[in-house]
């Protein structure tokens, strides 16, 4: 089971996560399980309401630089959610037709199959800021209702059906993870862990900016679509929510047997690290 417990940082003047947060473990089965490392970790800076977590025990500013070095370096962030229900923003994580409207960076994106009532395996395609190559990822997804609070967790997989396309350099997700938390009946905060290897050598300024602005602004664009949602879903099947009700659930089978953890050295590694930052553009929406 999760530990309850949460940690007190006093470098981030009392905020507050819970344990899991701070050393998250995927099991290779669907069971979840949270190892609480709760000394490492603090308020490195704040974008927009969106606060960015950095290692403490190297300071905020040693942090802030290894997230900026490294593609492969863990990021945390939360945000707090105001009118939007925890119910609520764990539907807008799960449901896959409504991501179509909010997420611009979204090329595609649909569920594979079931493996059991609370994970099942999924394929999604996002936009890379323009010259680089695009991405996709193949993961099994597991999630847990926590009370009023609510665990999404997943992390890349094989399936010998749907193998690396030309269109596309498939990248990892090492371990990605939300945790919504309730705040009474009307609000929430949500926490966003992830770890993904692009596959590839990117450029300084790439890095850099999906740390400093593109995760914090996709996490103010989840607010907003869950700001969104309930009018949204009223139009939409609004009886139809799978991830709650496993009786709708039409997804065909998936055995374990037929996945293996993807791992990174099995798949191509490209170099971009060349690409120049005034050859690029990049909207609103990407950074």
């Amino acid at each position: 089971m999760l530990a309850a417990q949460s940690w007190h940082c006093p470098q981030c003047q009392g905020s507050r996560a819970p344990a899991w947060w701070y050393g998250l473990h995927v099991g290779q089965e669907e069971e979840l399980a949270g190892i609480g490392d709760t000394s490492t970790w603090c308020l490195v800076h704040t974008l927009g309401g969106v606060q960015c977590l950095g290692q403490w025990s190297c300071g905020p500013v040693e942090a802030a630089e290894k997230a900026m070095r490294s593609p492969l370096h863990e990021r945390r962030l939360r945000i707090a959610c105001k009118d939007v229900p925890a119910a609520t923003l764990y539907d807008v994580l799960h449901d896959t037709h409504y991501r179509k409207k909010w997420d611009s960076n979204v090329i595609e994106t649909y569920d594979i199959g079931r493996l059991t009532a609370n994970a099942d395996v999924g394929y999604y395609a996002w936009k890379c800021p323009s010259p680089l190559k695009n991405r996709d990822f193949v993961t099994l997804r597991s999630w847990l209702p926590l009370g009023n609070d609510y665990m999404i967790i997943n992390y890349s997989v094989k399936h010998p059906k749907y193998p690396p396309r030309k269109d596309f350099v498939r990248a990892v997700s090492l371990q990605t993870g939300y945790l919504v938390r309730a705040n009474g009946p009307h609000g929430c905060t949500l926490y966003y862990l992830t770890q993904v290897d692009p596959r590839g050598s990117l450029p300084k300024w790439v890095v850099n900016k999906v740390s400093q602005f593109v995760a914090p602004k996709a996490m103010k664009k989840i607010y907003k679509a869950g700001l969104k949602y309930r009018e949204w879903k009223q139009k939409h099947e609004p009886g139809f929510k799978p991830w709650v009700y496993p009786e709708q659930n039409m997804l065909p089978s998936i055995s374990l047997a037929e996945l293996s953890l993807q791992h990174a050295d099995s798949l191509e590694n490209i170099d971009e690290s060349g690409l120049a930052e005034d050859r690029t553009h990049i909207s609103d929406d990407e950074a």
